[in-house]
């Protein structure tokens, strides 16, 4: 995936050394000249000097072209205004940072995909945000081995069978199924239904191979 950041603080600078260690194209938008040397020491990706609500320094990082914009500035006003712009480019995903909380709602009015503060939050999850989009949920447990995803299930392969054929596996443990809405405490002779929603326990390191697994993604 192409991913633009806005920000080069301690969360933009993280998550963008996640994404580029996971092999996607990041451009890097900073107006600080001095964290802009940082990054362009830490990074290999694009850096640019400017402010992510000039339209011609979107422009310049090919913002058309990204499947993932990411405010992650420590003002709240300067992220609102990016993403707004940013909008206009119909880029599948907006991510917005946001320190105050009671600004949540402002950002959603506009029409942003995901809201994150960063007192609930860190890079690792908005990384996971990004490159797992079927994920309905996701929590992050103990020290980061494991994770507990909500997702939809809509792979036909496993539509008809039994949680019993699927789980326990030594790797994920389906936790709970949603029936209308109600939750339901997994037993073997349950069937899947195309699209039912399952919460899976999985360890970290497998949960691409099992959002794929049962999304078909």
């Amino acid at each position: 995936m192409y991913v633009v950041i806005m920000g080069g603080g301690k969360m933009g600078l993280s998550l963008a050394s996640l994404l580029v260690s996971d092999g996607h194209d990041v451009t890097l938008i900073e107006n600080d000249q001095g964290l802009c040397n940082i990054a362009s020491s830490e990074l290999d990706a694009m850096i640019i000097c400017g402010s992510g609500t000039n339209g011609k320094v979107l422009e310049e990082a090919n913002i058309g072209d990204a499947d993932v914009f990411v405010a992650a500035t420590g003002n709240d006003e300067v992220n609102l205004l990016s993403c707004i712009l940013v909008n206009e480019y119909n880029i599948p995903k907006i991510i917005a940072r946001v320190s105050d909380i009671t600004h949540s709602h402002a950002f959603k009015e506009v029409g942003i995909d995901s809201v994150v503060s960063p007192e609930l939050t860190t890079a690792s999850y908005v990384e996971k945000l990004i490159i797992r989009p079927k994920i309905a949920d996701l929590v992050v447990m103990g020290k980061g081995d494991a994770e507990l995803l909500d997702l939809k299930l809509e792979n036909e392969k496993y539509v008809g069978k039994t949680i019993g054929d699927v789980s326990p596996d030594d790797n994920f443990l389906i936790v709970a199924v949603y029936e209308n809405d109600n939750l339901q405490i997994p037993k073997p002779e349950m069937i899947f239904k195309r699209g039912m929603k399952i919460s899976i326990l999985v360890k970290t390191k497998y949960a691409q191979k099992v959002v794929k697994m049962f999304t078909n993604t």
